[in-house]
């Protein structure tokens, strides 16, 4: 009986992979003589205040889908391309006039499109255009059934940041694991993450020609 040796070429699962591993170490490669700052360099105010004007826009996109269309793309790629957009804007004002002191840096750029993300994901999860109105006595006196006492929640300042709280941290401990058996196991690929990843590496690259042609061209 004949024997067969099975290799990566039967397997375009594990080219696959490896064809990716390449690419992000030459990524890395390129960054390979950038100083990788300090966290109070990444997370800092005009991050912070970038993050949160952000946030305010992209909630209430998050809200008016919610309500028209149930919807909700991924806004990743928006976040980091916007959040590079007006940083970059107001560090090149600032290197005009001699008062920039830090650069920014794609650590940096990260930090906003996490918070924007995490921000109106909040937005979509918390049901704060579906469900949470949905419990309002004013949505319920609407209806002809349902307008109960046990259907009905007043919201409260108080009780709707402590529900938002819960939500948030379920959230947390739930995509840990999740984390760990898909992406670090087996490999997922993480589409937006990855994609948003590669644009927010291109904005900050210091040299594109060191780039492999695959990375610079999209394809």
């Amino acid at each position: 009986m004949a024997s067969t040796t099975k290799t990566d070429e039967d397997n375009p699962s594990v080219t696959e992979v490896d064809h990716e591993s390449d690419e992000a170490a030459a990524m890395e490669r390129v960054f390979s003589n950038t100083e990788v700052p300090s966290w109070r360099n990444q997370i800092t105010f005009r991050a912070i205040i970038t993050s949160f004007i952000l946030s305010i826009v992209f909630n209430f996109i998050v809200c008016k889908l919610n309500l028209t269309t149930g919807i909700i793309p991924s806004l990743n790629v928006a976040a980091g391309l916007l959040g590079f957009f007006i940083l970059k804007s107001w560090t090149t004002l600032l290197n005009k006039f001699g008062l920039l002191k830090h650069p920014f840096t794609r650590q940096e750029n990260t930090v906003i499109q996490t918070c924007v993300v995490a921000s109106s994901g909040i937005a979509f999860s918390s049901g704060t255009a579906s469900y949470l109105l949905g419990m309002s006595s004013m949505v319920a006196s609407q209806l002809e059934t349902g307008n109960t006492p046990i259907n009905v929640k007043k919201l409260s300042p108080g009780w709707m940041i402590a529900y938002l709280f819960v939500v948030s941290f379920v959230g947390l401990f739930s995509i840990v694991p999740l984390r760990r058996m898909m992406i670090m196991k087996l490999k997922l690929t993480y589409p937006s993450g990855t994609a948003t990843a590669y644009l927010i590496n291109s904005f900050h690259t210091p040299n594109v020609e060191k780039l492999p042609p695959k990375l610079t061209s999209g394809k």
